[in-house]
């Protein structure tokens, strides 16, 4: 499912689409961002709030600032939060669509220019 999905969201600018459908799936596309920020927010939020009280905690008491406890929340959420931005802007965040033409005509340009001719 998740690949029909991604297919038809890029490819709605496609003669197959009547405008109002484009219109549509650019709305639940801009509806799925904007639950991501709304996400990271949260997270950074609540994190914030958590790793700042056990920082109070520590200094007045003999608890560790460093600990499992400070910062696990924090790592287990951002997995979750990570999955999220996945999903919603794909797996080809570093590697774009065109990434591996962009890399190949690099390589020939510069075996190209290596070469003595």
């Amino acid at each position: 499912m998740g690949r029909f999905r991604d297919r038809r969201l890029n490819d709605y600018n496609t003669e197959t689409y009547n405008p109002d459908e484009r219109y549509n799936l650019a709305y639940k596309r801009v509806k799925r961002i904007k639950g991501f920020y709304v996400h990271l927010l949260v997270y950074i939020g609540v994190n914030a709030f958590l790793i700042i009280g056990s920082n109070n905690e520590s200094i007045s008491s003999n608890h560790l600032f460093w600990s499992w406890e400070t910062f696990s929340t924090a790592l287990f959420w951002g997995i979750g939060l990570t999955a999220h931005g996945l999903s919603v802007f794909g797996r080809n965040i570093f590697f774009g669509a065109n990434w591996e033409e962009k890399k190949i005509q690099e390589l020939m340009e510069k075996e190209k220019s290596e070469k003595w001719e």
